[in-house]
């Protein structure tokens, strides 16, 4: 088993989203939370308030960056002017990692602002690769790639989404955050079982995991982010947690955001299933990506 590239980012442990609701009572109260996650793209700008709040969370916490304009899947080279921005927030943050979707949303330069599903083909796994390499040489940081939820699926796909996103990591060498509540809304709304997606990704490149809530409709489950995490959730949670150890967990909260103590405990709740596999004496995962050089 190859070396863990990921060593000392396993006692992470769990974070939430740094969201503009709750900067206040961060910034007064000071709570102990273990590492908030940011989206870069929020703070890509030249100063003003989100720059002067990150600036005071750095002072306090720990901040891991998550993406949402790489577009690893997308056909044309990444961006050089989002890159370079890109890599000057990282060396404020000093994010150990960054993290990104794997999906497409670009094309010739012309930004859809969502995350759309890939055709599960060698060809697009080759060329998703190639760009994840290429980015995470430009920044100097390891990369883990996010699976999305997705509500359409393409004929031409020659294999699983489990198996697309390891062939995916295995070639560029980087990491998963294996986001559980995604696999749980994919799998209900294109009829496949979760479990069988847990145990078909690479667990030793498991670098991260998110957890979240969605919304039921009639015929399709969106992925919201305005709910707390309901039970089949959690469970797919501890299954991975079985599977791929001890590993830096987030809970997502986007919209209808409550209080930050409601928030906090929601993911707090996590800690039964760490405990459990640390019980267990299942060993963290060992995400096996390029360290770079800061």
């Amino acid at each position: 088993m190859p070396a863990n590239r990921f060593n000392g980012f396993t006692d992470y442990g769990i974070g939430i989203g740094l969201r503009i609701p709750h900067y206040d009572h961060i910034l007064s109260r000071q709570p102990t939370v273990d590492w908030f996650e940011i989206i870069s793209e929020n703070f890509l700008v030249d100063g003003g308030r989100p720059l002067e709040v990150l600036d005071r969370i750095l002072a306090q916490y720990r901040v891991v960056q998550h993406g949402v304009a790489l577009y690893f899947g997308s056909a044309e080279a990444p961006n050089r002017d989002h890159l370079k921005r890109l890599k000057a927030l990282t060396r404020r943050t000093k994010t150990p990692w960054l993290s990104d979707h794997l999906c497409w949303g670009s094309v010739d330069g012309t930004y859809s602002h969502d995350l759309l599903p890939m055709p599960y083909t060698v060809a697009a796994a080759k060329r998703t690769a190639e760009k994840i390499r290429q980015v995470s040489d430009y920044l100097e940081l390891p990369i883990a790639v996010e699976n999305v939820s997705s509500y359409t699926e393409f004929h031409v796909s020659e294999m699983t989404e489990w198996e697309f996103l390891t062939e995916v990591v295995e070639r560029a060498d980087c990491g998963i955050l294996l986001d559980v509540n995604n696999i749980y809304v994919s799998s209900r709304n294109h009829s496949f079982n979760p479990y069988d997606y847990l145990d078909g990704v690479p667990h030793h490149r498991v670098a991260q995991m998110h957890v979240a809530g969605h919304t039921k409709f009639e015929k399709y489950i969106l992925d919201t982010h305005d709910h707390p995490v309901i039970d089949p959730v959690w469970k797919l949670y501890a299954h991975a947690t079985r599977l791929c150890g001890v590993t830096a967990t987030l809970l997502e909260w986007d919209d209808k955001i409550p209080s930050f103590d409601e928030v906090h405990h929601e993911a707090l709740k996590a800690h039964e299933f760490i405990a459990q596999a640390r019980e267990a004496k299942i060993p963290a995962p060992r995400a096996t990506v390029r360290a770079r050089a800061r």
